[in-house]
């Protein structure tokens, strides 16, 4: 019996998808970025035209491979988002992707890859100080999770930063446990950068340059001015030291709507003692 216009139509865009597929696992290894970027596009829309992926989830007869190269799809898009560094396309092909490994469970086998890219999820969390929802998403996975390298290393990644373990957290990143997690890593890096930085201003007056070089994590006096450059214009570099006093808060009793109000009190005084 020959299969009608319609399912031969879905077997050729599953082709098509699976071949395109390849094309981008291509183009994204020898580092075309922007030929990924092209076919990743191009794939997004052709996976619009799939029946069985959610939300609709129909019971068609290439429901199966469909799923699995939808999933296999969004993985790469995740891994192009980050390779481009676009944080915000990687937060929404990320959010697509969980949709795939939680309610496909049961109608396809589960990706290897799933907990190194729900690590990646909890580690985008942590390098946005987004504690809260990182403890959400921990609750979520199943126990044997918390046994998979991925997870266990942002979980301890998470402790080192509630402790204050800053050191901890700039050595972590030569231990990441899969090559996607370099660029989150630089994120967290420049988070509990900032985060010391904002800890020094408060407590300091000034330091040695060779005492701010340490505390933030730099190992030349070249990358501690590059980042004050870029990241903290208000800091002062004089006398071999790094002043904070620009960046300090100002009391209220300093700015000059205050100064206008006290100034008419005083005002206001002088009259009532002329009357």
């Amino acid at each position: 019996m020959k299969r009608d216009a319609a399912s031969q139509s879905m077997d050729s865009e599953l082709e098509e998808a699976v071949c395109k597929l390849a094309w981008l696992n291509f183009a994204c290894a020898r580092g075309d970025l922007d030929s990924g970027a092209a076919l990743l596009a191009e794939l997004k829309v052709l996976l619009t035209r799939l029946p069985s992926l959610p939300p609709s989830f129909e019971k068609t007869p290439n429901a199966v491979e469909e799923l699995k190269i939808a999933r296999a799809i969004y993985e790469n898009a995740v891994i192009l988002s980050l390779k481009i560094k676009d944080r915000e396309a990687f937060e929404r092909n990320l959010w697509q992707l969980k949709e795939f490994y939680i309610n496909t469970c049961g109608i396809i086998a589960p990706s290897p890859d799933e907990y190194p890219f729900l690590g990646l999820n909890l580690l985008r969390l942590l390098a946005e100080k987004r504690i809260a929802e990182f403890h959400t998403e921990l609750e979520l996975l199943p126990l044997e999770a918390l046994n998979h390298p991925c997870i266990k290393y942002a979980v301890e990644l998470e402790q080192s930063f509630m402790e204050g373990a800053y050191n901890r957290l700039i050595n972590a990143h030569q231990a990441v446990p899969h090559e996607t997690y370099v660029y989150l890593m630089d994120l967290l890096a420049k988070a509990v950068r900032d985060e010391v930085a904002k800890c020094s201003v408060e407590a300091y007056d000034y330091l040695p340059i060779s005492v701010a070089k340490k505390m933030l994590m730099f190992t030349s006096d070249q990358e501690l001015l590059e980042y004050i450059s870029e990241e903290q214009p208000e800091w002062e570099i004089k006398d071999c030291s790094v002043h904070f006093d620009m960046a300090k808060p100002k009391s209220h009793m300093d700015l000059p709507s205050f100064k206008v109000i006290k100034q008419a009190l005083s005002y206001a005084r002088e009259l009532e003692h002329i009357v």
